[in-house]
């Protein structure tokens, strides 16, 4: 038996990190009832490219759920719910606050209905504060946490991240990990709570190091001048001969006498304390000098902490991944099929099953009727 087996969640989250937070859920066994507006459902639907009859993004983050259309704003709404609602374990919503309570599906009200209910609520800047209604997206968040300070270009201004930290190191992963703490806390207290999952709240704890060194120091970091924003040469990205990237992470000693050693490095950089900026020079013009090809010969079997940058497409068809078995499930769409989102919940606690559907927009409507003649 998966670990989530019997625990039914509603879903009125859309995009990203609600979505992929019920993915995790629904991965650990969870019975994900996805919550959409009839007609167009949720928005990521619509993106490109199309997997099948709606959009990859939707695809991936939706396998394996079910899906209801309804029209939440319908007098009738909160009525035609009540059923599932007394028998769900777990709401996730990622409106603005205030917005479900209008709806009357607001935790108080859910609650009245269903006193166990676990509620949690994913929001950019939290259920209260001065910045509670900003409509703000990924960068914004990272950008008022500071993260986005720590990051540059040639030119010194901020890089934008290829990932989406806030939506989902913010948002999903805190909202799983709230959301089992509160099904475990409800095992011995019999009621559920409200979770205020807040993503720019969640960014700082990534900035551990900075907020250290600033409180405790005085030294609040720069881009560019810290070790892990480019002010060391021992955590470092330089560029190879055929213009490809060593990210280069020899921080320990030991390890940075191995690499120095195997560069060649003279003898007198080696001492990065003295002009750090120096040895990264020297760095790079030995890195600079040799192929990624012949790097990846150099450091093969070396205690260096080096690796040649790869493109997504190389990372995908890494035989190490393909012996870790990342890539082993399926998402199936039609007749198409391609490899589902991997995620972090472990082999153990997911089904035996390798391949799975999303489901199509409302195809799970008839769960409202039988819902409403069981209470009936």
């Amino acid at each position: 038996m998966q670990p989530l087996t019997g625990i039914r969640v509603l879903d009125f989250s859309t995009l990203l990190p609600g979505p992929l937070a019920t993915l995790l859920l629904a991965e650990a066994g969870a019975e994900v009832i996805k919550i959409e507006r009839p007609g167009r459902g949720d928005e990521m639907r619509a993106y490109e490219p199309k997997l099948g009859a709606d959009s990859v993004n939707f695809a991936l983050l939706n396998r394996g759920k079910r899906s209801i259309a309804i029209d939440l704003k319908a007098t009738d709404a909160v009525a035609r719910l009540t059923p599932l609602i007394e028998t769900a374990d777990v709401i996730v919503e990622q409106f603005r606050p205030g917005v479900m309570e209008r709806l009357g599906l607001g935790y108080e009200a859910l609650a009245a209905i269903n006193p166990r209910i676990v509620y949690c609520a994913i929001t950019g800047y939290g259920q209260s504060g001065p910045k509670a209604q900003v409509a703000a997206h990924d960068v914004n968040f990272v950008g008022d946490a500071g993260m986005l300070s720590l990051t540059a270009g040639a030119d010194g201004a901020p890089v934008l991240p290829p990932a989406l930290i806030a939506d989902i190191a913010g948002g999903t992963y805190p909202a799983v990990m709230n959301i089992l703490l509160a099904l475990r806390a409800r095992d011995a207290t019999g009621r559920g709570c409200k979770l205020d999952i807040a993503m720019a709240d969640n960014v700082f704890t990534f900035l551990y190091w900075a907020l250290g060194n600033g409180w405790a120091a005085g030294a609040w970091p720069r881009a560019g001048g810290e070790l892990v924003t480019g002010g060391s040469p021992r955590y470092n990205i330089y560029r190879t001969r055929d213009d490809r990237f060593l990210a280069a992470a020899p921080i320990e000693d030991k390890f940075w006498a191995n690499f120095c050693a195997l560069l060649e490095v003279e003898p007198a950089l080696r001492d990065d304390t003295h002009d750090s900026a120096a040895t990264r020079t020297a760095v790079a013009a030995r890195v600079s000098r040799k192929t990624a090809a012949e790097l990846r010969a150099l450091f093969d079997g070396q205690d260096v902490c080096c690796s040649i940058v790869s493109t997504v497409d190389e990372a995908v068809r890494d035989p190490h991944f393909a012996a870790r078995r990342v890539f082993e499930r399926k998402l199936v769409a039609g007749e198409a099929t391609i490899n589902a989102l991997p995620v972090p919940v472990a082999p153990a606690f997911r089904s035996a099953g390798v391949e799975q559907s999303y489901p199509a927009l409302g195809e799970a409507n008839g769960l409202l009727q039988q819902s409403s003649t069981k209470k009936e």
